[in-house]
């Protein structure tokens, strides 16, 4: 078996991966504005499996509180109605033909607050992950340390780097947070 070998970037790499995977969950939580991004994790069945919404049909912004969702194939408009129905989105398709109108509704207080207790969930899980990534680079490192394949020193000044990245990578995770919460609560 070839001994571990420490490298930064790729546990930059996987860091990064962590971060966007959160973008792209908090882009999904509802503002009160409407946008293509809240209906992209939707997944219709359609032919025989399942597909993400924007490969069945276009997703447009008309106005600010408006989502129109133009369905190509005919046959397949009850089954974005359905998706978008089970999403747990709450909101409810207006069906004219092969376009969905989606009103977005406003946001009370109560659903604000959900909103962002479901953001801290988000961020916290990509924190998480972030750790796991720390913790097997420093993995790495202490194995590389004890086979005396690198000095006590590089495995020091290495594992300072491991963890100043890692810090990083939380500050960037707790500035999104930041924003998503500000973007939510704001009437």
């Amino acid at each position: 078996m070839a001994s571990p070998t420490h490298d930064l970037n790729e546990l930059k790499r996987r860091m990064q991966v962590a971060i966007q995977l959160l973008k792209q969950e908090m882009s999904g939580l509802r503002t009160g504005r409407a946008s293509s991004a809240l209906l992209e994790p939707i997944q219709v069945e359609a032919y025989g499996s399942y597909m993400p919404l924007n490969q069945v049909a276009t997703i447009s912004v008309p106005e600010p509180r408006l989502l129109s969702v133009q369905v190509w194939d005919k046959s397949m408009v009850h089954a974005v109605e359905k998706a978008i129905s089970a999403s747990n989105l709450g909101l409810t398709p207006s069906t004219e033909g092969q376009v969905l109108r989606l009103r977005i509704p406003e946001l009370n207080e109560d659903r604000r607050k959900e909103l962002v207790k479901v953001a801290h969930k988000y961020a916290e899980a990509a924190r998480v992950a972030v750790r796991h990534v720390r913790r097997d680079g420093l993995d790495v490192l202490k194995k590389l340390e004890k086979d005396h394949q690198i000095s006590e020193d590089d495995g020091k000044r290495s594992s300072d780097q491991v963890q100043k990245t890692c810090d990083e990578a939380i500050a960037d995770i707790d500035k999104m947070l930041a924003s998503k919460e500000k973007e939510i609560l704001t009437v």
